[in-house]
């Protein structure tokens, strides 16, 4: 269970005000009131000692995503590379689902403005860890997004940041909400429009200044995404019908969205956003209904007197917002009344601090816990789940690791069997080696397909952790059920403990719940090349025993260039930096599979180094959907 549901909730800090506007405080009743899920008349300060860093403080994550100059968006001419950051609240866990927010900066300002990075957080940022820690704010996402074009300077000119946030819709939906939510886990079930509908209760977009025009512009058209709004010190229209016409364009009701807007009173925004609420409170279609609670209308407005459009008056409206739209309160009681609910959630055994001997020899693992690490430690370096690093790979995500050994712990206690030995206690007698061989079993759906996942290493030793084992944990998430195998290192040794690692899967199929038909293999580097070996010369080959062909074969960043004629479809990724396997050579195989009547396809990433495995915040990331939907096609 997270730290913030074993902390006290001290509200008593709540009742300190941090500068002289006291008499517009009210009581302290008042200050609370978002605990109720009421509005307070009067907005809250961010408290005393907010402002320094937290003991149990989230991190900050650069996320770098491909999209498109937004005024060409449509034709989408001209492709460039953005930056924003990602906060993970404290002891973030992937197998958890959280809200999200996404924060637009104003103007003369980009994506480091609000909580700025890892080596110089701002007070902002602590604020945020504080509330998490003391249970007034629910662990969630923020995004901080930049609507500039390739940097701040877009920021400095009014009329280009106008047109930039009326476009910034394109890349939103298209492009940073696919990249965040398919790397961080939210409430969206797929990286999908119709899966970012279905999770809109739970996501909200927020900016002040221009980024409170970004806001309503999100607003204007992104209602199927976002629930919660809040615009602050920025207005679009006072003209109340046009806002009424927003929400019936998108075929949505009063009830679909709630709106917190906030300015000071000696703000020179304050009027024009001011009158544009009240216009909107008073239009006789009741679109907009005013409201002092979250369930008794859509809409409130909230002051702050004296207050100027300054960076403290934004920390302090978006930190109210957040109390607001994500009270660590509510969202307590929901997670105890799930909890009472559901005996089966995943619990948190590592975070990235764990020291990777702890997870190797966990007494639930039994004798299998070292599998999940190379055998041979020369190509291993680190001492924790969050620093390791593999010779020859490269994007290493310490969350996708902390994932892979959490999700196992969890399957070992059920009693699943992640692990399974495919060679018999005769086999090993009469090769020992083979007491080094095994499969992890990822389950998908009871009776469902079949991929079999090989790490690279160049046949020295099995990279499985950064590179196979994630491929399987995704798609078992997909349906499918998927063994990633431990092979013994060699060329020869990996292809045929490969094919009798099939057998065993076609010999149990029963017992397993799973079906080898249309089965897929995929591989990455040294992994490839058993995946095409395997598929090309089938497992009789190199066993004896003959197995069905797969129905694809899915690769990356593998050099291989031979071509026989019998190759099974095939899909290929690789990057333009790979200084092992040169993406000329991969396209043009390619090219050849497809010149003899197979179905072949590649992708080639631009900027890409070896080893990249999902690519997540890359240019790569999504590869794995596409090429699953490549093994689909190939399914009878």
């Amino acid at each position: 269970m997270k730290h913030w549901l074993h902390k006290e909730q001290t509200h008593l800090k709540n009742n300190i005000g941090r500068d002289n506007h006291s008499e517009e405080e009210g009581s302290a009743s008042q200050t609370l009131g978002y605990d109720a899920g009421k509005i307070p008349d009067r907005l809250e300060h961010i408290p005393h000692g907010y402002e320094k860093p937290a003991q149990h403080a989230g991190k900050l994550v650069r996320l770098t995503y491909q999209t498109y100059e937004s005024f060409s968006y449509e034709k989408k001419t001209h492709p460039i590379k953005k930056v924003a950051w990602v906060y993970e609240p404290y002891e973030y866990n992937q197998d958890h689902q959280y809200d999200i927010l996404y924060l637009s900066h104003g103007g003369w300002s980009d994506e480091t403005t609000l909580m700025g990075t890892p080596k110089n957080e701002t007070s902002f940022k602590h604020a945020i860890d504080h509330g998490i820690e003391d249970g007034l704010i629910a662990p969630l996402i923020i995004v901080l997004l930049t609507y500039n074009n390739t940097s701040g300077k877009d920021s400095w000119d009014y009329s280009l940041a106008l047109q930039l946030t009326n476009n910034f819709h394109n890349e939103l939906v298209n492009d940073l909400m696919p990249a965040v939510e398919s790397k961080w886990h939210t409430y969206a079930k797929e990286i999908t429009p119709e899966g970012f509908a279905a999770s809109r209760d739970h996501r909200g977009f927020a900016g002040f200044s221009m980024g409170s025009v970004n806001t309503w512009h999100t607003f204007q058209y992104c209602l199927d995404y976002f629930r919660w709004f809040m615009p602050m010190s920025g207005s679009y229209t006072n003209n109340a019908s046009v806002m009424v016409q927003m929400v019936k364009n998108q075929d949505r009701g009063p009830r679909d969205f709630f709106i917190f807007s906030m300015s000071g009173t000696r703000d020179f925004a304050y009027s024009g956003i001011k009158n544009q609420i009240e216009a909107m409170e008073e239009d006789p279609s009741q679109m907009f209904q005013k409201t002092d609670s979250l369930e008794g209308g859509n809409i409130a407005f909230r002051a702050r007197a004296g207050y100027e459009h300054t960076p403290n008056a934004a920390d302090e409206y978006t930190y109210n917002g957040i109390r607001l739209f994500f009270n660590g309160a509510q969202h307590q009681k929901g997670a105890q009344d799930s909890s009472a609910q559901n005996t089966t959630e995943e619990k948190v055994y590592y975070s990235t601090r764990t020291p990777i001997k702890e997870v190797a020899n966990d007494a639930a693992f039994g004798d299998w816990g070292k599998f999940i690490f190379p055998l041979n430690k020369g190509y291993m370096s680190g001492k924790t789940l969050g620093s390791i690093g593999l010779t020859w790979y490269s994007e290493i995500d310490p969350n996708e690791t902390v994932t892979i050994c959490n999700y196992l712990r969890n399957q070992a206690e059920r009693g699943h069997a992640p692990f399974i030995r495919f060679y018999s206690d005769e086999d090993i007698k009469r090769n020992p080696n083979k007491a080094n061989t095994g499969l992890f079993f990822f389950r998908g759906k009871p009776g469902g397909r079949v991929a079999f996942c090989c790490a690279g290493g160049g046949f020295a030793y099995v990279g499985a952790i950064h590179d196979s084992f994630p491929v399987a944990y995704e798609l078992s998430r997909k349906g499918y059920n998927t063994f990633a195998i431990i092979y013994r290192p060699g060329a020869q040794t990996a292809c045929e403990d490969l094919s009798n690692a099939i057998a065993y899967v076609q010999n149990h199929a029963d017992e397993l719940g799973v079906t080898l038909n249309d089965y897929s293999i995929w591989g990455g580097s040294a992994g490839a090349r058993m995946a095409n070996w395997v598929g090309t010369y089938t497992t009789e080959f190199f066993t004896g025993e003959m197995c069905p062909r797969p129905s694809a074969v899915i690769t990356q960043y593998t050099g291989l260039n031979e071509v026989t004629g019998e190759e099974p479809p095939t899909y290929a990724c690789v990057g333009t930096r790979d200084y092992i396997a040169d993406w000329r050579v991969m396209s043009d195989r390619i090219a050849r599979i497809k010149a003899n009547g197979t179905p072949a396809e590649i992708e080639v990433f631009p900027g890409l180094s070896h080893g990249f495995g999902l690519g997540t915040g890359t240019v790569a990331q999504g590869w794995l959907d596409r090429a699953a939907k490549f093994w689909d096609e190939q399914s009878n």
